[in-house]
């Protein structure tokens, strides 16, 4: 064998040895989503929570101006609405044994764990990242989204 043939050999050997990066390329999921009643997105047949928020159930709206008409939470809705026409990527941070994935997911160029927070359709959770208690403070004292006044009640008869 000459040196020419050892040093192929050796490059052979080495790519074959070489770690593959399957694991960063699973954890990325991008697609079109589709907004569960409960806030849960459902993306390429996974089943994705919203990374560091809970989204509380509030009442079930339908919106009647778009066909078929779409019906769920406001805030499954409101997070619909955001969503739309948008490509979501998510990185998956953790699975349950069920197989549904806890994420950070981005549309467009928006955290949307973040959005809802902003515009209080959504809860931090404990371990959550500080700014997230701070963004559902603000719109707690804002008074929008869940905080806000419910638009399902019905007021008295004047």
């Amino acid at each position: 064998m000459n040196a020419k043939t050892r040093f192929i050999q050796a490059g052979l050997a080495l790519l074959v040895a070489m770690p593959v990066p399957h694991a960063a390329a699973q954890s990325d999921i991008s697609s079109f989503a589709f907004v569960q009643e409960d806030g849960s997105l459902r993306i390429s047949g996974y089943r994705i929570m919203l990374y560091g928020i809970y989204i509380p159930p509030t009442e079930r709206t339908c919106y009647t101006f778009v066909r078929p008409i779409p019906c769920g939470t406001r805030a499954s809705l409101a997070l619909d609405f955001k969503i739309s026409g948008y490509f979501v990527h998510c990185v998956k941070r953790a699975e349950y044994p069920d197989g549904s994935l806890v994420a950070s997911c981005r549309a467009g160029n928006e955290d949307l764990s973040e959005w809802m927070l902003q515009h209080g359709w959504a809860l931090a959770l404990p371990d959550a990242p500080f700014q997230y208690g701070a963004m559902e403070s603000v719109a707690r004292a804002r008074g929008i989204g869940v905080w806000g006044v419910p638009i399902d009640a019905i007021g008295p008869r004047r």
